[in-house]
């Protein structure tokens, strides 16, 4: 009979966590108010009456990034941070620009899937899947390819070309988060204790040293 009983109020606990998320927005849209401190899921609805079309608008995506970095490459995103209305439906944008054997570094989106499309020049891309395979799967990628990159697994771009190149993505959050590995594991603050990145990475710890100080 216990049993019984536990299996009902799980089963009435299911039913009440699966009416309680709602998969489609409730208002005709839900622009983003940066005013309110309130802490949601998202961000706070502004007053509809205070909406305007310049907070579903974006202007700039066709100018190209500045690649005067070590990296070679620009990021220009269009998240919820640029485009407010960009609120609870779920995606958002970035240009990416690449000088001749400019990288995106090894990175991943941990709330994110990003379908990226190529506009000018060649691309190689991949993506490493998880423990225990680790499996590399790559593509050289030309002009007007798609490549996805699922999300939260590490993933790259590097230009391979001897010009210029130009992406863009559609990634499937608002606000999808970026973590770029060398940055996550060499720079973290406070720093990862050396002994224990040493014994991770197999090297003497005095590499280590050398490489937290790049970050």
């Amino acid at each position: 009979m216990a049993n019984h009983i536990l299996l009902l109020s799980l089963l009435a606990m299911s039913n009440i966590l699966a009416s309680a998320f709602e998969p489609s927005p409730l208002q005709d849209f839900c622009v983003a108010d940066f005013t309110n401190s309130a802490r949601v899921n998202g961000h706070v609805c502004m007053d509809s009456k205070l909406v305007q079309a310049d907070h579903f608008s974006f202007s700039g995506l066709h100018i190209a990034g500045n690649t005067s970095n070590p990296l070679g490459s620009k990021v220009t995103p269009v998240t919820v941070a640029q485009l407010p209305g960009l609120n609870t439906l779920g995606i958002a944008l970035a240009r990416i620009d690449y000088a001749p054997g400019g990288v995106i570094p090894p990175h991943t989106h941990p709330r994110a899937t990003e379908v990226l499309t190529v506009l000018e020049g060649s691309l190689f891309v991949g993506f490493v899947t998880s423990n225990p395979e680790n499996k590399l799967i790559s593509k050289v990628l030309q002009k007007g390819d798609v490549f996805i990159f699922p999300v939260g697994l590490v993933h790259f771009q590097q230009n391979i070309g001897y010009g210029n190149a130009v992406s863009v993505s559609a990634l499937s959050s608002q606000n999808p988060g970026i973590i770029t590995v060398a940055n996550a594991v060499f720079g973290s603050n406070p720093s990862i204790a050396n002994d224990v990145l040493a014994k991770a990475f197999q090297v003497d710890k005095n590499i280590i040293d050398r490489l937290q100080s790049q970050f």
